[in-house]
């Protein structure tokens, strides 16, 4: 009798095994992502690179060896890269990741029926690790449609479609485990990241981030793991922005044009919150502002916090950059920000680092104390390429030439006084130098540290 009842109380209290059970008919036996695959698969392509490198001699740097096995031209190596990409549209631009394609002089991309093409890089970036490439001779090729990733969520179920270890083409699925990953990429990739748990594998560089949909959410660039295998944390770099390196490779831009904030900005954490009056951490701190800056044509001041870029939350600078460059060059992107406790909003133009004042270059010819040495005014354009800090004046290396480099100078090295003279301008540089052989001192500031370099010829 209580074997029965109990036998009861289990099949009416619990619907779990009401829902479950086996398969019904042969449809929901094949339930798969089989459909979705065979429609995105024909636009990932798997990518093979050869690049022309010069070898260093593994004494290089070593103060005794270093002079006696020294080799100044190096020896040229091939080094070869295998990698995935997409197929954005159908005369054959293509977008991978930078450190698959980057300075490559050979490029094959082969399609997963076995078609083969070569390619060209159109527009590549280190720092966000993408490029867009085209196909010669393409056309009516297959494509993913671009997705907004500003639309992608949590939980999400996401597919991950590359060539791992040059096996073949292959997926992995898993969700979207997180969004707004700031500078956690891997290599030289900084930014903003979509995060999965979808192996990413390598090989799988360049390849895509697909939702149930077919849709490109983003590009598969790195991942995180302590073993070295593909249990770890996957990053994909986000379909906005490879819309926007579309865009500009479209326009006929070779070099990825980022809006150029003019400011230096600052984490806001749990030290800054009450006294910025935030209820919570959050945003990002406006610590200097530059005169030229949009922003502060905008109204905008040192003590700010930069809440949302066009609606969207900012809590890093990265993140901040990266809504900045979706909005796209010539645009007004909506800012939101906070003063004196209060919220308030501006629209601020998206502009490029201004070359002025006029940079004054010069290249120091054949005959001169250091021929090859290359120099130049500091100026925002100048300071953006050079990566230098945004208060930085002065006459600044742009390449130190042979010699220059031989002496210890490096690019981005600021001058300040040749044998005690201050330098005006580049124009000074050459004719100083000259005077102040066979003994001559060079005061410069290489990052934070102050140093001198002595040549004596």
């Amino acid at each position: 009798m209580f074997r029965n009842c109990l036998l009861v109380l289990v099949l009416t209290a619990s619907p779990l095994f009401a829902e479950t059970r086996v398969p019904a008919s042969q449809a929901e036996m094949s339930l798969s992502f089989v459909p979705l695959v065979k429609q995105a698969t024909p636009a990932v392509v798997n990518i093979y690179a050869r690049r022309v490198v010069q070898s260093r001699s593994p004494f290089a740097g070593d103060p005794l060896f270093g002079r006696l096995f020294r080799d100044p031209g190096g020896r040229p190596q091939v080094q070869n890269s295998l990698g995935s990409g997409v197929i954005l549209s159908a005369d054959g631009y293509v977008v991978s990741n930078y450190h698959v394609v980057g300075q490559a002089t050979d490029i094959r991309v082969v399609l997963n029926n076995g078609a083969e093409f070569r390619a060209d890089v159109l527009l590549g970036d280190e720092e966000a690790d993408l490029a867009i490439l085209k196909l010669d001779g393409a056309e009516d090729m297959p494509s993913l449609p671009l997705r907004d990733s500003d639309s992608v969520e949590v939980g999400e179920l996401v597919l991950a479609i590359g060539n791992p270890f040059g096996v073949g083409q292959t997926v992995t699925s898993g969700i979207v485990s997180g969004l707004a990953r700031s500078g956690t990429a891997t290599g030289n990739a900084r930014g903003y990241f979509i995060q999965t748990d979808a192996p990413i594998n390598p090989g799988n560089s360049g390849g895509a981030l697909i939702d149930v949909s077919g849709q490109l959410v983003g590009v598969n660039t790195s991942i995180l793991t302590r073993s070295g295998g593909s249990n770890g944390i996957g990053f994909a770099i986000p379909s906005a922005l490879v819309a926007e390196f579309l865009e500009q490779a479209r326009d006929g831009n070779t070099r990825f044009q980022r809006p150029w904030a003019g400011m230096t900005g600052q984490v806001v954490d749990s030290g800054l919150t009450e006294s910025l009056g935030l209820a919570l951490p959050g945003g990002v701190l406006i610590s200097r502002l530059d005169a030229q800056s949009s922003f502060a044509s905008a109204g905008l001041q040192v003590g700010d916090v930069v809440l949302a870029v066009d609606g969207l939350p900012v809590n890093t600078p990265p993140e901040m950059l990266f809504r900045m460059s979706v909005a796209g060059i010539g645009h007004d992107a909506r800012i939101r920000f906070l003063r004196d406790g209060e919220s308030r909003e501006a629209e601020v133009r998206m502009i490029t680092a201004p070359d002025l004042p006029d940079r004054e270059a010069v290249t120091l010819p054949d005959g001169a104390v250091l021929p090859g040495l290359a120099i130049s005014r500091l100026n925002p354009a100048v300071i953006e390429e050079l990566g230098l800090p945004l208060a930085g004046e002065g006459i600044v290396v742009t390449d130190p030439g042979p010699y220059g480099a031989r002496a210890g100078l490096q690019r981005g090295d600021v001058l300040r006084a040749i044998n005690g003279d201050a330098i005006g301008s580049p124009a000074d540089v050459a004719p100083m130098l000259e005077a102040a052989v066979p003994r001559i001192r060079l005061d410069a500031q290489r990052g934070n540290a102050r140093i001198t370099l002595r040549i004596r010829l």
